[in-house]
Order: C-alpha cells, then structure tokens, then sequence
C-alpha cells in the first residue's frame, strides 16, 4: 500500500525545509538563509508512533507576484495540496500574522483537507505566546514549534498521525507487484505492451502520455503478477505545472506500493541525474530494483562490458542491482523482464537459517579489524533476520556508537557473497544487548 502524503506549505523563509528535515530525521533539503531556495517539492519518507508517511515540502507561496515561476510554483503547491491527506500550514512568529498568512489560509479553508497550524520561530517565551495571535487565520489551535531547535516538532508528529487516514487493509493478493518508472519517452509503456503481449497503455510519441499509474494483473507462469505502469518522472526544476506533478507523486507513490521497480533507462541518452534520483528513491523505499536498459536496437556499439562498468559506476549505491539491455519495439530480451523481477521478488523473501546467518557474521567480524571507540572495541555478539521484503537483520552489539558507514557497508557485503540477495537492498539494525 501507498504511504499517506503530509505537505508542508507556507510562506518563502518561514523554514518548511527546515522542518522537513527536523521530522525526516536527515538532511534532505537544501536550506539557506534567503527566500525561495526551494523551488520545487523535495519528499522524504518519516515514520512516527508505527506509522509511516511521505512529507512533501513545497516552494515558498507567493500569490501577489505574476510571473511565469510564481504561477508555475503556485500551481505546483495547489497539487501537493490537492494530493495531500494532511497539510503543515507554516507561518512564523517572528513577523506575526500577514496578508499572505490570511490568503493562503483561504486557499487551505477550500480544500476540505486536515489542516495543522505550525508557528514556527517560537523560540523564546514571548514569541511562544504569541502565537494564539494566529487564531485569526481560521484553522485551529496554533501549534508553536522551532524546527531549528526542534521544540514542539514531537507534539506536531502525534497531530499529524492523529489525522492521518486509517491505515487501509492489504491490497489483494497480486502475487509480485512491479512498478515501471523513469523518465518521460524511455519507453515504458510500449515496455508495458512488449511484456504483457498487448496493448493495454496508451503509446504516442510526445512525452508524458502516461498521466496516471495504471495496473495491469496477469498470469506469468501460474503466478499472479500486478504491474504499474507510470509517468515519466521529469527532472526537478522541469516539472511542467498542473496534471505533470500529480504524474510525479503517483510516480512515487507506485513505488511504494511495489515490491521490485524497473527503472527504465534511454540506450540513446546518457544517463542523466534524474535517473539516478530515481533509483535513489527506489532505495531510500527499500523497494527491488532491475535496470532496464531500453532501446538497445538504436545503440551502434553494443559492447556489454563497458556499458556495464559505466553503469556500475553511475548507480554505485545500488550496486546490487541486475541489467538487461532490450528493446521494447523489436522484442529483443523482454521475456528475461519478468525471470529477473521474479527473481528479485525471491531474493527480498530469502531467510537462511540464523545458525547461517551468525556463522557468516562470526567469520566475518574473525576476518576485518573491529571499530574502536578509545580503548572499547566493538564486539558484535548475535544476528538474525528478523524480516523479509527487504531482508532485515538485527545485529546486537556492546555499543552501536562503534557502528561506522564502512563497517556496515562491510558486513552487507559479508552477507551478499554467502546469500546473495541480487536486486534487493538490505536494511541492518544493530542494537546494543539488553535492547528489545
């Protein structure tokens, strides 16, 4: 199932990005200290009280100004609003309640959408109090709240999973769920047609014909097999204004609904950064991933080797991930698609037995030296997969301070080469003992 979407809105400068990294947990945007440096949606995925959600944060409101940017960062803002199932509408106690606050609460008041009041820049008493001044705008108790300093963000994520819709029931059964994105015209839903045998997407030659995420159930092989057929994800900062960004969230919410994405790449073009944004995406979901390197009967020089290095090394975070090069109008390899997905989608459901899983562990930790914190040495002490689709493995240890980014990446690979799990990430939590 798709996770619920919490947009962000507000004012230039009020600190949504701020925010949004406060509630992500991470650096995610970019945040300086002037106006309109988000000029496009940025999405992280946040989880609070078991439940996950997606926060779009959106470009500074601006309804006065008329330009070609302002309107098309306007309507930009009106489909995350209109995508949303609950809006953070962002003011700032340090400036008080403005003609644009009352504007854009008009603007929420139609949509008929949960509605949150943050006053951020409440840092100090004074400020906190005044903001039952934003009482006037119409939506609620005002919440005062610093996203730099994180005061009051706790309280805000308990109201936003209070009015988070009720978690839906799992979708049928489809057996393998897979979502086919990338960029506009790589060919994805005449890839579609090629791998179900007929025409069941719309295919033209302008970009973007796939407007929504379409599902297409059917029988491989005795297995049922759902596969979502979205909208080319443009290029931030190239995102057309109106149905182009609602494609964009339906692009992703697809992702999350799968279990393996083939990420579909132009044999005629480089690989540009949105294709990589992509594939990001797809690993940040812990979703399955196969590139699909599509037009292959347009390239001249087949040379696999170097195409395969060029890749590897332009999608080196998702290392893992198999290739096939076809051609979605001739045919050539598009019956390996589905192997592979469906060998993805057994990788990311593989559970080797613990006593496995603590012997290449053991070996493992016996074969590197250990990370230091002053004289302590780690010590890692018990493993098991605690979860399939993604495979999860909990490691305890005696600190997991000591835990660094190689050590770790170290230990995946450990257990890659003993269990391979080809085209799936693995997610490793590691947990200091006695912790439940």
């Amino acid at each position: 199932m798709s996770r619920p979407i919490v947009a962000i809105v507000g004012r230039q400068n009020v600190g949504k990005s701020t925010l949004l990294n406060r509630l992500a947990g991470k650096q995610i945007a970019i945040v300086e200290d002037f106006p309109g440096t988000t000029r496009d949606r940025v999405f992280a995925t946040s989880s609070w009280q078991n439940r996950e959600f997606t926060i779009i944060d959106t470009a500074g409101i601006d309804l006065a100004m008329n330009t070609n940017l302002a309107r098309a960062t306007r309507a930009q803002i009106k489909v995350a609003i209109n995508e949303a199932d609950v809006i953070v509408f962002m003011v700032e106690a340090t400036t008080g309640v403005t003609p644009a606050d009352h504007e854009t609460a008009d603007l929420l008041r139609q949509t008929k959408k949960p509605v949150l009041l943050a006053v951020n820049k409440a840092d100090n008493l004074k400020l906190d109090a005044g903001a039952v001044d934003f009482y006037e705008l119409g939506l609620g108790e005002p919440l005062p709240i610093s996203a730099y300093h994180g005061k009051g963000t706790a309280e805000l994520m308990d109201k936003i999973v209070s009015l988070l819709p009720p978690e839906s029931p799992p979708e049928a059964e489809a057996g393998i769920k897979i979502a086919i994105v990338g960029r506009p015209h790589v060919g994805k839903s005449l890839l579609l047609n090629a791998i179900v045998g007929k025409e069941r997407a719309i295919v033209g030659d302008k970009p973007g014909t796939t407007r929504d995420a379409l599902d297409t159930l059917f029988d491989f092989n005795g297995q049922n097999v759902l596969i979502i057929d979205t909208a080319g994800i443009r290029r931030r900062g190239r995102v057309e204004t109106g149905i182009e960004q609602y494609s964009v969230i339906r692009a992703l919410r697809a992702i999350d609904r799968a279990d393996v994405a083939l990420l579909v790449l132009d044999a005629t073009d480089m690989v540009a950064a949105q294709d990589t944004h992509i594939a990001g995406y797809i690993q940040q979901a812990a979703k399955g991933i196969v590139i699909i390197v599509n037009k292959w009967d347009l390239v001249a020089d087949k040379n696999i080797p170097v195409w395969n290095s060029y890749l590897a090394d332009e999608f080196k975070f998702v290392s893992y991930a198999p290739v096939l090069y076809t051609s979605a109008k001739t045919g050539a390899e598009v019956d390996m698609i589905l192997p592979m997905a469906r060998q993805v989608y057994e990788e990311r459901n593989k559970r080797p037995p613990t006593s496995r899983v603590n012997d290449v562990i053991q070996k493992a930790v016996a074969a590197h030296l250990l990370p230091h914190a002053g004289p302590r040495q780690l010590k890692v002490l018990y493993a098991t997969q605690a979860e399939t689709n993604p495979p999860t493995f909990v490691i305890f240890v005696n600190d997991t301070k000591m835990i660094h980014f190689s050590y770790q990446r170290y230990i995946e690979n450990q257990l890659r080469q003993a269990f391979g799990f080809a085209g799936t990430p693995i997610r490793l939590v590691w947990k200091t003992r006695g912790e439940s």
